[in-house]
Formats: C-alpha cells, structure tokens, sequence
C-alpha cells in the first residue's frame, strides 16, 4: 500500500479495497472488486453516499438513531452469490443512516483466510462485532434486530 496515512484514515486493513465517502466517511466499505452482484449494489451505494439519504424504514431509522456503540458489520461473500447484495446494501445502509456503524463488503475468494477464521459455509455471512452472527439475506427488521443486540451485547450471540 503506498499511502499508509490514508488507508490508517480509512481503516483499510485488506486489499483490493473500495471506500466510499461523500459528505463524510460513512463507514461504507468494500473489501474485494464489486463486480457481478455486487456491482448493483455498488451503483446503490453511490447513489445513496452522494444523496446522504437511504432506503430504509423510517422506524429502522429510529432504531439507527438510538445506537450508541460502535458497530462494525461485515458481510462475506462470493461474486456468484445473487442474496449477497441485498445483505450487503442493508448494512452499508445501515452505516449511512448511523455515524456509530461502520460496514464492510468482504470477498471470501479474495481474502479466503478470513473466510476461515469465520467459518464461512454459505453466504452471505454477516458478523457484527465479531459477536453476532448470521448467515443469509434477513429482511431490514430482522438485521436490524441483530446489530442492536450486537450494540449492547458483551458477550458471543450466535444465532
């Protein structure tokens, strides 16, 4: 990496990596090219970071409101996936409407060792605060049910 100041300023940890940033660094991550599914999802994402404005409900936008502790959200997946753009766009959602939250897209074919350390069998997988973890594309309240309860929770929540 050539710029060590700016990828410490992005909290860029792996590569290739796309950042995301408009009137603020949202907290909008992608770890891994945006291709395939994932380019729709991409598209989203640059739509929604110009506009600084989301899709989401406005009573998810509530619950946003009320996070106070820091969230990061990752979502694994594979560029042959079609449910991963949906997880992920959720959660980079998630990070636009919340400046506690942070999320990151992660290719497991280009970062396979993580895909290990979080016994990735099927995607997408998401974990939150690398306490709570789910695998599949949930619908807006169930995922924001999650990261909640990763936001107060200090011990592993599986489900």
């Amino acid at each position: 990496m050539r710029d060590k100041s700016a990828a410490t300023e992005y909290a860029i940890d792996k590569v290739p990596a796309v950042v995301i940033v408009g009137k603020r660094d949202y907290g909008v991550r992608y770890f891994g090219i945006p291709a395939r599914y994932e380019f729709g999802a991409f598209i989203k994402d640059l739509r929604m970071v110009s506009k600084g404005a989301t899709e989401v409900s406005d009573k998810s936008r509530m619950k946003l409101a009320a996070v106070k502790s820091s969230v990061h959200i990752q979502v694994f997946v594979t560029p042959t996936c079609p449910y991963c753009p949906t997880a992920v766009s959720l959660a980079h959602q998630f990070a636009i409407e919340s400046p506690q939250i942070s999320a990151d897209m992660v290719d497991v074919t280009e970062s396979p060792h993580l895909g290990q350390k979080y016994a990735v069998m099927g995607v997408p997988k998401v974990v939150i605060n690398e306490r709570v973890e789910f695998t599949g594309a949930l619908p807006e309240d169930q995922f924001l049910k999650h990261v909640t309860v990763a936001s107060r929770s200090l011990g592993a929540v599986y489900v």
